[in-house]
Formats: structure tokens, sequence, C-alpha cells
């Protein structure tokens, strides 16, 4: 047999029927779902007298419409309410296990898969949902699906796909101290844009990726989409290994031993090639922070925004200067210094109890600027709990922070938890589109390093600058 990719060898092992020139039948072994994209799935399998195929094989969460505030935990949206009621109901009615508002084991889809055992390697994972790329930092194959695309696998457990191409993302060396896996995946879509993995599949691969643990690593292949890419995987290893086992529904015993067998096999042979390849060099990487309306408009903190000479492309440029206006910045300037109305720390990107743990060492002792409304959301209650058995929201709250409730709150403008007009935000969640976290908000995108120090300067600032103070 020919060496083959990490992408390749998990494409085989589910390929049901691959007729020529035609998608490949896909088998899917795990379908997540959540209350936005799946009512209009259920609706048609009852309009059509079908059953769900494999209950068993699909798990709910509730997390797009929830709220976050603990003194109410009231849903304020009427849309949210009865996206929620239904979920719950349809999940019953079909036999699928679901954990709702207020279940100990309820957060957010991409948070709660990894961490339950769901998410293992080699398995393909597909959700409504665009950040299911998250899941290949375990050697998944992982993306996300539309609604109609959610019935078909509801219905059939597999899904009609055409094969992507590759494209190896290999990092080497080290990270420098205040640099993080949401600087490296920046500063990848800042380097290829967001569309420079289109029609591919990343495979991050170096020395950088096997020395991040596994929260980095899901913070990397989460935003692998913003780069235009289907999904992201990362070869398993000892770190992966070390991460799942013991969880609820990771294999056990015997099986569990069988199983790292066969996981020590998901890797890239030697020679086998890709269609493509990107490097980027570790140790020259800084912190990283978007000025635009989409995570491809990226620097490094202490650079200058570029000016509309800067792009040979007539498209670009008038993207660029598109977002300039929406932003209300001034081409050419530092970001630095700029003023910020609010801080969010959360989202399937950066709400891990890592993330949490970064953050907590530069709230540690200080206070927020006053006029910053800072929120920190956990990815699930099991962050939460663990998060306050080792006194993090006792930092956040004594700082002057919000310590919330799970969910996806203000990544997506849910609930009240949205920016205003006008406002800035340094934002640890994945896309700064345009009224992405609020009517008329504009959002800077960074790690929980860069996040935390804008809360206690009030302005965009170096996080290694208190790092070393």
């Amino acid at each position: 047999m020919e060496p083959r990719t990490l992408f390749q060898k998990v494409w085989d092992d589910h390929v049901v029927v691959q007729e020529p020139n035609r998608p490949a039948i896909l088998y899917i072994d795990l379908h997540l779902i959540h209350e936005v994209t799946s009512p209009q799935a259920f609706t048609g399998l009852r309009e059509r007298g079908i059953k769900v195929r494999r209950p068993d094989k699909t798990i709910a969460t509730m997390d797009h419409s929830t709220p976050t505030d603990p003194r109410a935990l009231m849903v304020i949206d009427d849309q949210a309410k009865v996206q929620l009621a239904m979920l719950e109901s349809n999940c019953e009615e079909f036999g699928i296990t679901c954990y709702p508002l207020g279940d100990s084991r309820n957060g957010i889809v991409h948070v709660i898969g990894p961490e339950r055992g769901f998410t293992q390697p080699g398995k393909t994972i597909v959700c409504g949902d665009s950040h299911t790329s998250t899941h290949g930092a375990f050697g998944a194959l992982a993306f996300g699906i539309g609604t109609s695309e959610v019935e078909h696998v509801l219905a059939t457990q597999c899904l009609l796909q055409r094969k992507p191409k590759t494209l190896e993302v290999r990092i080497d060396g080290k990270l420098m101290p205040g640099v993080t896996a949401k600087d490296i995946i920046l500063a990848l879509c800042a380097k290829i844009g967001t569309g420079g993995a289109t029609g591919h599949v990343i495979e991050y691969t170096g020395s950088a990726i096997e020395r991040l643990d596994m929260d980095g690593r899901m913070t990397v292949c989460n935003m692998s989409i913003e780069a235009g890419a289907r999904a992201g995987m990362i070869a398993p290893d000892e770190t992966t290994f070390g991460y799942l086992v013991g969880r609820e529904f990771a294999p056990k015993g015997a099986d569990w031993d069988a199983a790292v067998e066969r996981w020590k096999q998901l890797r890239t042979d030697e020679g086998a090639s890709y269609d493509k390849t990107v490097t980027i060099d570790a140790h020259t990487l800084e912190p990283m922070i978007t000025f635009g309306t989409n995570p491809g408009m990226g620097m490094q903190i202490n650079e200058s925004m570029p000016t509309a000479d800067s792009f040979d492309d007539g498209s670009q440029k008038a993207a660029y200067e598109k977002a300039m206006r929406y932003m209300g910045l001034e081409p050419g300037r530092p970001l630095s210094g700029q003023k910020v109305d609010v801080v969010f720390i959360g989202s399937c990107t950066n709400s891990r109890i890592s993330d949490l743990r970064m953050a907590a060492g530069v709230f540690s002792g200080r206070k927020v600027a006053e006029g910053v409304r800072t929120l920190i959301v956990p990815g699930s209650h099991d962050i939460k709990k663990q998060a306050e058995a080792e006194g993090l929201d006792r930092i956040f709250k004594e700082a002057g922070a919000e310590w919330r409730e799970p969910g996806c709150s203000m990544c997506i403008a849910m609930n009240g938890d949205n920016l205003e007009p006008g406002q800035y935000a340094v934002s640890t969640s994945n896309r700064n589109f345009e009224g992405r976290q609020g009517k008329g908000g504009r959002t800077f995108l960074a790690s929980p390093l860069t996040a935390a120090a804008a809360a206690i300067t009030g302005q965009v600032t170096d996080p290694r600058s208190l790092l070393l103070s």
C-alpha cells in the first residue's frame, strides 16, 4: 500500500461507497447537535416518518442560546426559548441523549465532546456548527455541516462528501513566553488569508504542535475553518492518550489498550505527500491581534496596521478599506493603546481550564480598568467547577470581572451578552465579522493573555508587559 496521510487513513476507513466522479458516501461515527441547527432537521424526519438511524451515536447539548448570567439564568430571547424547548422535546421523542440547560454535564458542544470522552482518534465527527474542526485535535476527521445534512445524518448515519485535498501546516520551534496556541492560528490566518486553505483538510505537524497540550491543540484546530479549511487534524500521541484516559465515554480496560494500539497507527506515513505545505517558525511568533472584520486581518500586537497601498489585489484593497471604515480605525497606525470597552474570555476556542488559568495569571492581584466590562465564561460545568476548586473564580471576581455560567455567550451576542454599537472588544472567540458580537460592535480577536491584559489596562496591550512586571 502507498504511504498515506493521517487524513487519508481516516477517510479510507469510513468510505461506504465511492463511485467515479461522484461524492463518497461517508459513515459518521459521532453526530453532535445543538438547539440552533437541529429543529428543521427533526421536523423533516417527522414529516417523512423517519426515525433517527443511530440515536446512540448522536449527542445533544444546549449552548448557543443559553443565558450565562448566574443571577438570573433567564432566557430573554423569545426565539432562543423556542429553540431550547424544541431541542429537549425532539431528543426525548427520538431517543437522543441531551444535556439541557442546568444539567451538570452541559456546556459548549465542542467542549463537552472531548471532556466527556465522546471525541476519539480516528472518528468521523459532524455537527451543524462551523467549528466542529475543533475535534480534529484528537486525530478525528471533524467538520461542520448544514441543516439539510444534519437531517441526512440523523436519518442514515452517513453523509455525501467530496474528498478534500490536503494541506500540511508545519510549525517547528519553541513558542516564546507570552505566545500561545491562539497566536499560532491567528498568525496562520494572517499568513494565508481566509481562503488560503479552501478545499483542503489541514494537518498540523512539527515540534511546536507536538509541545501543545490538548487545550492548545483544540484552539488551533477550532479556527482551521477561518483559513477556509474543511477541517484541521493533529496526529494522536501520548498527550492525546493522557487526556482521554479515564474519561466517561472513553474505552476502559482491555478495550482501552486495544484502542490505543489502533490510535498509534493514525500518523502520516513516511513518504506520504500533501497537496500543499506551509511552514512557520514558532520562535518568530509574537502575540497576535486582529484589526479588521475577518480573522485573516491580523498582525503582531506591536506592529502598525497596513495601509490600502499594502494590497495589490483590488478586491482585497476594497475589503480592507471597508473594514477600516467599520472599525473606525486609522490605517498605518499601531493598534497598541487603542481604547477597549469590553473584554470577553470564552467560546469554543478559548474557554477551557488552561485558558482560564492563563487569564487568571494576568488578573491576579490587579483590577479591571474602570469602565471595561469583562466577561469570563467557562466552556462547561466541569470546567467551571474545576476553576472554582482552583480559586480562579475568586481571582476574576476580586479583579472586577464577571464570572459567568457556561455557554457560547458573547461569541454570538446572545441573551444580553453583546456589544453596543461602536464599542470595542478584545475577544478570545473565533470570528470578528461585522455585528458578530452585537450590532455595530467592533471586535479584536486575541489570546486569553492579550484579552486579560486589555481588561487590566483598558486598552490593547502586549500581555508580555504585564507578565514580566
